[in-house]
């Protein structure tokens, strides 16, 4: 499942979005943001996000992060993105 395009991810269970993306995503970096700390991950060319919630000791929430999304300058001040990815 490694050539996944990010519809085919988009419409799979948060269960199967987890193993898939521990087992083939690579981790860029974490930030806080409100409640979440959100982990930020490159599969196939396209950023995700996984949004955990501390309070409720769970993730949430697994969503593509297009690549011109308001978020991304939390990320960008942290390290540098490359810009060509998922628009």
């Amino acid at each position: 499942m490694n050539g996944i395009t990010h519809k085919e991810f988009n419409a799979l269970p948060l269960k199967e979005k987890v193993r898939l993306l521990f087992q083939n995503g690579n981790f860029i970096v974490a930030i806080r943001y409100y409640g979440y700390k959100i982990n930020l991950y490159l599969l196939n060319n396209f950023y995700v996000e996984v949004f955990y919630n501390h309070k409720r000791d769970m993730i949430e929430r697994i969503e593509l992060l297009p690549a011109f999304h308001t978020r991304m300058k939390f990320y960008s001040d942290q390290i540098q993105l490359p810009s060509n990815l998922l628009d």
